[in-house]
């Protein structure tokens, strides 16, 4: 019944937004900002597991009283990812939710 009302071959209104360059240039400001980020974190990660793995007694060294260096680290995961979701947050709120939104009404309003 919905092949009746909506022909194969007509584009629909998600195709169209898909294909239009306000939504590439959206999703492509994405990608900079993400992919890069979680680069980062997934190396700092990585950092985190190898030091953990094969040098524990670098990770093992006190700092001070039972606080060692690989407790400062891994402590440092949970403040990393806060920083980065706030940052990300920060971020999407003035560079991608300003067009998203233009985006939307464009398209509720069918001026695209």
């Amino acid at each position: 019944m919905s092949e009746l009302a909506h022909p194969p071959d007509a584009e629909t209104d998600y195709e169209r937004v898909q294909r239009s360059p306000e939504f590439q240039a959206l999703r492509r400001r994405f990608r900079s900002f993400v992919f890069p980020m979680t680069a980062l974190f997934l190396a700092w990660y990585l950092l985190y597991v190898l030091l953990a793995a094969y040098a524990p007694e670098f990770m093992g060294t006190r700092i001070s009283g039972n606080i060692t260096i690989g407790l400062v680290i891994g402590l440092g995961q949970f403040v990393s990812t806060f920083v980065i979701t706030m940052v990300y947050a920060r971020w999407a709120n003035t560079h991608q939710d300003p067009i998203a939104d233009e985006l939307r009404q464009q398209i509720e309003g069918r001026d695209l």
